[in-house]
């Protein structure tokens, strides 16, 4: 049973400015799934306009100002705790019901996506004082199921360790291949699950069940209803765009954004927002029709052609 005053379940993203439009596409998949859950939004620097269109349907969350967003996840979920703690990125879209992994994680027991890249650090448990770390499926820090009270220890522990961090050596600053924490706040979540957690308390998904670009295999099944299929059937709970952002620059009209264009501009939507305050792209008309073929022309260049041939002038120059 949920403890006093909490609600059974709740999700938390991060964002600003720049990430509101992910933000809404993901608050608004949300929604039209039929996910009435609290949604608790850390603001790391939203304009007043995005405010005033999330307020009606999320707690905004004012951020710290002395840590980047990467490093912000335990935050929300801390102030505002649950019986079981979603975690999810701004760049993810859920595409089914994720009412039958809340369920599970309220055993309780932590449940992510495996990472397409795997990794294991053995450093890190002395680096963080943890102690022997196992070897595990390497998980992603952008869908993440906690529950309560297994859930709160895990996300204490990471508020505790991360500014063990050095940012500025991060994948996103400096990019130093061989720091033990080059993926920042994922890294010490996995750190903690392999060392801190029972190993039968946490559940891998496969990666195709949350998949990241290029979506291999997966096709669009159902636009309004954001079903997505593979071709034996599987449908993914949701798809994750963590590489670049198609609402901040081109990138090919796949399946992320198709599900995110319908979410922007669909009539049925808790967040609205107007097409001017889209990149033309994601607009409806044939103007914007042109923009997303020409940049599929472009991808699609690039991906069968271009890089290809290098591949085989750099091979037959070796």
């Amino acid at each position: 049973m949920p403890g006093p005053g909490l609600p059974p379940a709740a999700f938390y993203c991060v964002s600003d400015a720049r990430y509101f439009l992910g933000a809404v596409g993901m608050l608004n998949s949300l929604r039209l799934l039929g996910h009435l859950e609290p949604v608790y939004l850390l603001d790391c620097g939203l304009t007043p306009h995005q405010r005033e269109l999330l307020e009606p349907h999320a707690t905004l969350v004012p951020a710290p100002s002395e840590a980047p967003p990467w490093l912000l996840k335990t935050v929300a979920p801390l102030r505002h705790p649950a019986e079981v703690m979603v975690l999810i990125d701004a760049d993810i879209v859920a595409t089914r019901s994720l009412a039958e992994l809340i369920e599970r994680a309220a055993e309780p027991r932590v449940i992510a996506v495996a990472n397409d890249t795997d990794r294991f650090v053995p450093e890190w448990g002395e680096l963080l004082g943890l102690g022997k770390v196992r070897r595990q499926p390497y998980l992603s820090s952008g869908l993440v199921f906690l529950g309560h009270p297994l859930g709160e220890e895990v996300l204490r522990l990471m508020a505790e360790l991360q500014d063990r961090v050095d940012f500025d050596r991060t994948f996103w600053r400096a990019n130093v291949p061989d720091y033990p924490f080059l993926y920042g706040d994922q890294d010490v979540l996995n750190a903690i699950l392999a060392s801190r957690t029972d190993r039968e308390r946490v559940t891998a998904l496969p990666n195709r069940l949350v998949p990241n670009p290029p979506f291999k295999g997966l096709r669009v099944i159902d636009e309004a209803a954001l079903r997505c299929a593979y071709r034996d059937g599987t449908e993914p709970y949701a798809v994750h765009h963590f590489a670049t952002k198609p609402w901040l620059e081109p990138t090919h009209h796949g399946v992320y954004s198709r599900l995110l264009r319908r979410l922007l501009t669909g009539a049925d939507l808790a967040v609205p927002i107007r097409e001017e305050e889209l990149p033309m792209r994601l607009r409806s008309g044939f103007r914007a029709w042109v923009a997303r073929k020409r940049v599929n022309a472009r991808e699609t260049f690039y991906w069968h052609v271009r890089k290809p041939l290098a591949a085989r002038l750099r091979a037959r120059a070796g």
